[in-house]
Parts: structure tokens; sequence; C-alpha cells
């Protein structure tokens, strides 16, 4: 009984906790405005922007073709899945804005909301996962520690000072 009631309660806190988490990102990725006019950025220029960072990557970890293919895949199913948390939406700022429009916090619509991003990580995850995990297990050892490294210095200066 007691062990029972105890996974209830965590299994509440932990599913609370990422829902929270999920609506805090969802609130911050639409209080993002992209520098400049805040428009949103166009298919050519998210392109644009996807190939100059394979090209930096690839050259900070001096990739070959095949490690390459494989980042590609990940920047590929990395951009899947951040579409899919921003749903069908024009304008994600305006959808967080209208929970709270009113005299009341829309409760169910926030609900809605985050069922929505959770779905989106579910059903995406297992693709960047295996992505992430195919690309990184085709590193050699040198590679693997340079990856180690720039995440340790929080992805700062890749390559540059300190």
């Amino acid at each position: 009984m007691k062990r029972s009631l105890f996974k209830f309660w965590s299994t509440r806190a932990v599913v609370g906790l990422f829902s929270g988490v999920v609506l805090l990102g969802g609130l911050s990725a639409c209080a993002h405005r992209p520098h400049g006019s805040g428009t949103q950025h166009s298919a050519a220029d998210v392109a644009k922007f996807r190939e100059k960072m394979l090209e930096r990557v690839s050259a900070q970890l001096e990739l070959n073709a095949d490690q390459k293919l494989r980042l590609g895949v990940l920047a590929d199913k990395l951009q899947e899945q951040r579409l899919a948390l921003k749903g069908k939406t024009s304008d994600p700022r305006a959808e967080m804005q209208a929970l709270i429009s009113s005299d009341k916090f829309d409760r169910s619509r926030a609900h809605t909301l985050v069922g929505e991003k959770t779905a989106a990580i579910t059903t995406k995850s297992p693709e960047v996962v295996a992505a992430m995990g195919d690309f990184f297990d085709g590193l050699n050892a040198v590679q693997q520690q340079k990856v180690r490294d720039f995440l340790q210095r929080g992805g700062r200066h890749w390559g540059g000072r300190g």
C-alpha cells in the first residue's frame, strides 16, 4: 500500500515537473524574437543557417563524409522536432498571450498545449536520440572528446578563445 502510494505521488511529481518544464520552455521559445525586425525566419534562412553550422562543426571536428552525413541527419531530426514543438500555429506568442488574455488563466488550453508539446517530444525524441547516438558513436575518441569539451564550456567558443 505504502509503495503504491509512493509510486503514485512520485509519478505525479515527475509528470508535473516535466509538464512545467515543457510549458516554461514553450513560454521562453515564444518570447524569443530573432534579431532584427522580429519576423520569422524563412525556409531559405533556416537552410543557410543549417549549412553554415554543418560546415563549422565539420571543420572543428574534422569529419569525414560518413560523419558529415550522420551530422546532417541529426540536424534534420532536430529541425523536425523543433517544428513539431512549434505546432501548427503561425504565431506561438499570440497563442501564449491568449492564455492570459482574460481575467482568468485558461488552464484548459494550457493543459492542451502541454499535451501537444509532450506528444511532440514523445513521438520525435526516439528519432533524435537515435540520430544523436549514430553521430556520436561514429566519431573517433579525439572527436568525441572535442564534443565533451565543447559541452563542458556551455556550448561557447568552439575552437575559439577559451
